[in-house]
């Protein structure tokens, strides 16, 4: 139901968007925390991270338990009026769920914002650096055609699996309370897990002490799941390319984070392009450049992955349904 609200709708108004509240929540603490120094800023953002995490976790189980009523009670229970009760809150409480759950993904704007970078660079490079300044923090005015193009693969690889595959690791294990926890974590790296100065709303502010804590958790969370994106993303490709385990593990540590570099790398090996980041890392440098028809290709393998994705989280599921009603 999430992904099919997703295809349909994209994303919820601002006004009521949980990632856009817990983005305010983390923009609060984090203006705290620029203030302070180093260990209380870092100690700042490790108890505001928790007690985020825990209200995230908590709403997201309160909605589950409203919305699930027991087994015995859809089954067993012998009033009619009671049991139609319990399928009315199972589904109005299962149709909220859906909603909640597929604000921490989002398959349908990731591809769509890729879209808008390559469709601004036919117009021009200065739009093309333009649309690219909206989805990376990166000083977008210096880069080539090429560069843009890279950002902006790297941009949708990387992002599969944070805006796709994670949550619905995460949901598939725990719930919805997993999904929310997870997406609070990664908006808080998001926001948080810069090192030096980042510039927010025209004000530089340093984040790094208040955001160790956030990248720390987010790189554990993300462990996993961006190994799991590659994965898919080679199954997505029909097995494309010949050892590609060993090659993705040559290529994915060239990055400075510990899981980014997995689903870029195996974006770059299948598509047998060149990503890099200039003077920081470059993965499968053999590779040629991206073009157009580059872009239009991931974006059709990042579409096709997410599909995998989710067809094998609901495999997961019914087998864990399964086992548990056995």
């Amino acid at each position: 139901m999430a992904v099919c609200i997703d295809r349909l709708w994209g994303e919820p108004p601002a006004v009521v968007h949980p990632v856009v509240w817990m983005g305010h929540y983390l923009e609060f603490w984090g203006k705290l925390s620029t203030r302070l120094p180093a260990f209380w800023a870092f100690l700042l953002g490790a108890v505001a991270w928790c007690v985020g995490a825990l209200a995230v976790a908590a709403a997201a189980w309160g909605v589950t338990l409203w919305a699930t009523p027991s087994l015995e009670a859809l089954l067993f229970w012998t009033p009619l009026l009671a049991s139609w009760k319990s399928w009315v809150q199972l589904l109005v409480g299962g149709a909220l769920a859906a909603v909640l759950l597929k604000s921490m993904l989002s398959i349908r704007m990731l591809l769509s914002e890729v879209q808008a970078v390559e469709a601004a660079l036919q117009t021009s490079l200065e739009a093309g650096r333009a649309r690219l300044s909206m989805l990376v923090s990166r000083d977008t005015t210096v880069l080539t055609e090429v560069q843009v193009r890279e950002s902006a693969i790297e941009t949708l690889a990387e992002n599969l699996n944070d805006s796709v595959i994670a949550p619905i690791f995460w949901f598939v294990l725990l719930g919805l309370p997993g999904a929310a926890v997870y997406r609070f974590a990664n908006t808080a790296d998001a926001m948080w897990g810069y090192k030096g100065v980042h510039i927010v709303n025209g004000k530089g502010r340093n984040w790094e002490w208040a955001g160790k804590w956030a990248a720390w958790a987010d790189d554990v969370l993300s462990w996993l799941p961006a190994r799991i994106t590659a994965l898919l993303l080679w199954v997505a490709s029909s097995f494309k390319v010949t050892s590609f385990w060993s090659r993705l593990k040559q290529e994915a540590p060239k990055t400075p984070s510990p899981n980014s570099g997995w689903p870029m790398a195996a974006m770059a090996l299948i598509l047998n392009i060149q990503l890099s980041k200039p003077d920081v890392y470059t993965l499968n440098a053999s590779g040629n450049a991206p073009n157009a028809a580059d872009t239009q290709k991931s974006i059709k393998l990042a579409s096709k992955s997410a599909l995998a994705g989710v067809f094998t989280a609901y495999i997961a599921m019914l087998l864990i349904a399964y086992w548990e009603l056995t």
